[in-house]
């Protein structure tokens, strides 16, 4: 089935599971609510979506969605669908038509999960997939073996450009590898895209000029298409090395739009995620969304994080984690880097690196390295501390009696 569409989902239905499934695969290719005329056997085979797995999962017994028909006991299945490629074309938008388009909105569906996406080579020929990923972000930023540590810049939104690119400078200080924007920082009046770009420009210039290292500074450029791909090129022109997009406001064709322009990685937030993804038998699962951003261009994405301030468990975390870095294809691995990021301190730092088993990632924190009881730059220096030792085979309470900075952030967190 290599030639074709293949998608895996948790489906739960209140009738019979094989009519459900049927009528899915109907709504999401050459059916429709009753058989036309043209609907011929042979129309059928060429472009219809078959259904190629359908067993028994057990039920949890969750309340199904508004609407949903009820003629039996709700039952759950394990259902995957193929489609032929010739009918979406090579086509991201299109894709997610197709597998995560209207099937959601049926009367037959009690609930329904897409769990992951298999696609034709030919997908990984037209898109450009990450221009950087693990080892392009490594190289830039020169680090090798360890996580890149990373910087939210806080308070996430009123802060003018002078009082950001301050904020900067003490993160630099510390020996910052990733500093970002918040997602909410864009480009409004009290902080303006290129006011602030040019003076966090400055500051790394001089930071650079003094150490031959600039951290990777991703400015969030989320916007209408013409002006990302504006605001990138001023990027280019001041010297900067990352950009950030939120990916659920830009949408796929924004999105690469973007990467097709880009010479520079680029940072893929994932706000609203939680629409998507946060009830455990409907919407997406993050290893078949992220597939789709991958394919278009993403070098870096979020994944929440190990004991997180949103409602993720630590497993989902590392599922999602790991399947940025497993490869897509053999000849094309289309991987991204993972980004830990939401509530982190010194604390989380020895089970995220026992549970993902790599340090091929980002781990950014905004209140656990602003917060630390002396300074911005000593809370980048607990963090430091505190990998090495996870690294090592060093207690955090160990490493924290040979470093102040980490000692007094384990005061504080």
């Amino acid at each position: 089935m290599t030639d074709r569409i293949i998608a895996d989902y948790q489906l739960r239905t209140g009738i019979d599971p094989e009519r459900a499934a049927a009528t899915i695969a109907g709504e999401q290719s050459s059916g429709t609510f009753l058989r036309l005329a043209g609907e011929t056997a042979a129309l059928t085979e060429r472009a219809g979506a078959r259904v190629e797995i359908l067993e028994p999962l057990a039920d949890d017994g969750q309340p199904a969605l508004p609407g949903a028909a009820a003629g039996q006991a709700f039952s759950t299945w394990r259902m995957t669908l193929s489609w032929p490629q010739e009918t979406v074309g090579i086509s991201l938008p299109n894709l997610a038509a197709t597998v995560a388009g209207n099937l959601f909105e049926l009367r037959e569906v009690a609930a329904l999960k897409l769990l992951d996406i298999t696609l034709p080579q030919a997908f990984a020929d037209h898109y450009p997939g990450p221009g950087f990923g693990v080892e392009g972000t490594r190289r830039i930023v020169q680090v090798d073996c360890r996580p890149l540590i990373g910087g939210i810049i806080k308070p996430s939104v009123g802060l003018t450009p002078l009082e950001t690119a301050q904020a900067v400078r003490a993160l630099c200080d510390g020996g910052i590898d990733f500093i970002k924007d918040d997602e909410l920082q864009a480009n409004g009046a009290l902080c303006p895209f290129e006011d602030r770009l040019n003076a966090v420009s400055n500051v790394l210039d001089a930071y650079e000029a003094k150490t031959g290292k600039r951290p990777l500074y991703a400015i969030n450029l989320t916007g209408e298409v013409d002006e990302m791909l504006a605001r990138h090129d001023l990027v280019v022109a001041r010297g900067g090395n990352c950009v950030m997009v939120s990916l659920n406001s830009v949408g796929l064709a924004g999105f690469t739009a973007l990467r097709r322009h880009a010479s520079l990685p680029i940072h893929a937030h994932r706000n609203g995620w939680g629409y998507l993804g946060r009830s455990p038998d409907h919407g997406w699962a993050f290893p078949a969304w992220s597939k789709l951003w991958r394919l278009a261009g993403a070098d870096h994405m979020h994944v929440n994080a190990i004991a997180n301030k949103f409602w993720e468990p630590d497993d989902s975390v590392i599922a999602s984690a790991r399947s940025l870095l497993t490869p897509l294809w053999d000849d094309t691995p289309c991987t991204s880097m993972p980004v830990f990021s939401s509530g982190q301190t010194v604390r989380q730092i020895h089970e995220t690196r026992a549970c993902l088993g790599s340090v091929d990632l980002i781990h950014c924190a905004g209140g656990g390295i602003a917060g630390h009881p002396d300074g911005i730059a000593a809370g980048v220096e607990a963090f430091r501390v505190a990998w090495a030792a996870a690294e090592a085979g060093e207690t955090l309470d160990d490493a924290a009696r040979k470093s102040t900075p980490l000692a007094r952030a384990m005061e504080v967190f």
